[in-house]
């Protein structure tokens, strides 16, 4: 089974100054075996980009509280005190990014488009530095595509040709994720040593290069 490794394995993939690409919501389908692995080496200088900076013991959080990353690209940061302290302080760059052009602006670069426009953020701090493109007399920004060199994912249900199953929300960023990064690296919560019912698989295998088993 050539997919399935290890975190210390996958963590070997992550290099200093990589766009990590993470998936989750709070701790809801976040992946956390390849964190633990990141923080017991000299990894830094990473931009994350995810959901939320989870909050600061847990899982993207804490590569954040242990001061890995330069950036955080998020839609919020709230349930994370450190990241706003380092923001304030200056020693992380946030860029904060309405959630649904987040997901657009990922898709987007796994799509191979050139961007997306949206309304979302006119007349707004988040217009600045930004193109403006009138459509049929209605203003749109131009967001750019969000591509990762790696992306860490979670699955519900992972079988051994990689192909993904979710319960509930779990899916949530993970499934635009799996589509945008040069290596997609998927945490199974449950392992399928064969192959899961095609009508179950919400992210093909063939997005997937590497498995982890959780726990092992």
């Amino acid at each position: 089974m050539a997919k399935i490794i290890s975190a210390k394995e996958a963590c070997s993939f992550i290099k200093s100054g990589m766009t990590i690409l993470i998936g989750g919501f709070l701790k809801c389908g976040t992946p956390t075996e390849v964190i633990k692995e990141i923080l017991k080496t000299d990894i830094k200088d990473l931009t994350v980009v995810g959901n939320d900076t989870s909050f600061a013991d847990s899982d993207r959080g804490l590569l954040v509280s242990e001061k890995r990353c330069k950036k955080v690209i998020a839609s919020h940061i709230g349930m994370n005190p450190e990241t706003g302290r380092q923001m304030n302080s200056g020693e992380l760059e946030v860029e904060l990014v309405p959630q649904g052009t987040l997901c657009e602006r990922i898709r987007s670069a796994g799509a191979g488009l050139g961007g997306v426009l949206t309304p979302t953020g006119i007349g707004t701090e988040v217009e600045k530095g930004k193109q403006v493109v009138n459509v049929n007399g209605r203003d749109y920004l131009l967001e750019l595509p969000l591509k990762g060199d790696v992306a860490l994912i979670y699955g519900s249900k992972v079988d051994k040709a990689g192909n993904i199953a979710f319960n509930g929300t779990t899916r949530n960023t993970n499934v635009v994720m799996a589509t945008a990064a040069d290596i997609v690296i998927v945490e199974a919560e449950e392992f399928i040593d064969g192959y899961l019912n095609p009508n179950e698989v919400v992210i093909p295998g063939v997005f997937v290069n590497y498995i982890i088993v959780k726990g092992k």
